[in-house]
């Protein structure tokens, strides 16, 4: 029975090369010499430290401009609340969204069971598993999916005939 996979994960190499490449980018800056800012990335979570709140909207502006030269779109970016550093520095931490969240996996399930497509999704986990007699349907759940306009960015993976 043909089926496929929906998840929406990052490559964190992907991201590692991004944080490598802002990094350097910062460090040629004219705006940014003498500065302090830096930018860290641990088990999917990038740190930003920046010396003021309007070098921290320029390293987002950077870090956002990258990822999505790497093939990580914004919305996996989740940034966290603006904390006050040492001194009159701040800093901000970014989760890399990884994995579909229950309200989004349940919201899509809702949403393909009302449209009567000929197809069965089941949440596994931090995934669905949509399959189908036919691969037209699966291809037509697909495309509903992507039509859907969701915050999160979503991949299919696995298409079995």
């Amino acid at each position: 029975m043909p089926s496929f996979d929906v998840v929406s994960e990052a490559d964190l190499a992907e991201v590692d090369n991004a944080v490598q490449n802002v990094t350097r980018e910062i460090s040629t800056r004219y705006d940014f010499k003498g500065s302090k800012s830096t930018l860290e990335h641990k088990d999917g979570v990038l740190t930003v430290f920046a010396d003021d709140e309007l070098k921290l909207k320029q390293m987002q502006e950077i870090i956002r401009g990258n990822m999505q030269k790497r093939g990580i779109e914004p919305g996996m970016l989740d940034e966290q609340k603006v904390e006050p550093a040492t001194g009159m520095s701040v800093r901000q931490k970014i989760v890399i969204k990884q994995g579909l969240e229950k309200e989004l996996a349940k919201k899509i399930v809702k949403d393909i069971k009302s449209t009567k497509m000929k197809v069965q999704v089941s949440i596994q986990g931090e995934e669905l598993r949509v399959t189908g007699k036919k691969r037209d349907d699966l291809q037509a759940a697909m495309q509903h999916i992507r039509d859907m306009g969701l915050d999160q960015p979503v991949q299919f993976k696995n298409f079995r005939d």
